[in-house]
């Protein structure tokens, strides 16, 4: 796994070993940087369930102003750390060793503008962490949120939450969900 772009580009990662985490693959992290390249520089970027930390780091070599890694696995933290030093951006990078749910009330911004979710597919972690983004003052309407998920796994709980769903994007085995909070006059 490497960094596709910006100032840490073709820098191989670090990724733990086993089936615990599953790394997102190149051609999708570009993909999914193409999507959101005009949103990067500059924001605060929250990569939660971050596993080796390649899309927070993504973030950060593309001009990310800082970046959280919440990541409860001791190897894939230890990864996360290591491959914040190898790319020099252990200033730019705040790692957060806790779930992602204990992880957001540890983060202290006036606003976050990109959150990315990745956690295991079939687990109950997405409502939890939407439930629990819904009571943290830097998430507003504005926030773009990512969910990485299964092609199969069931997402109908988003509305009921309180969420909207502005863009789907597919791959073979997985999609990308980008989702907002309702505004207060949609809800």
């Amino acid at each position: 796994m490497r960094v596709i772009a910006g100032t840490a580009r073709r820098m191989q990662l670090k990724t733990p070993t086993g089936m615990d985490t599953r790394p997102t693959q190149d051609i999708i992290k570009e993909t999914l940087f193409n999507i959101i390249q005009f949103e990067i520089p500059g924001c605060i970027f929250l990569d939660l369930c971050a596993g080796s930390g390649a899309i927070g780091i993504e973030a950060l070599s593309r001009g990310a102003k800082h970046a959280y890694f919440a990541e409860n696995g001791r190897e894939a933290a230890s990864c996360i750390q290591e491959n914040l030093h190898k790319t020099h951006f252990e200033e730019q990078g705040t790692l957060l060793r806790m779930d992602a749910s204990s992880a957001l009330h540890q983060i202290h911004e006036k606003h976050a503008d990109l959150i990315y979710l990745d956690p295991p597919y079939e687990s109950d972690t997405v409502s939890r962490v939407l439930a629990e983004l819904l009571h943290v003052n830097y998430v507003d309407e504005n926030t773009r949120i990512i969910i990485e998920t299964s092609l199969t796994s069931d997402m109908d709980f988003l509305e009921d939450l309180g969420y909207v769903v502005e863009r789907e994007k597919t791959y073979h085995s997985q999609r990308h969900l980008f989702v907002r909070k309702k505004a207060a006059q949609e809800a």
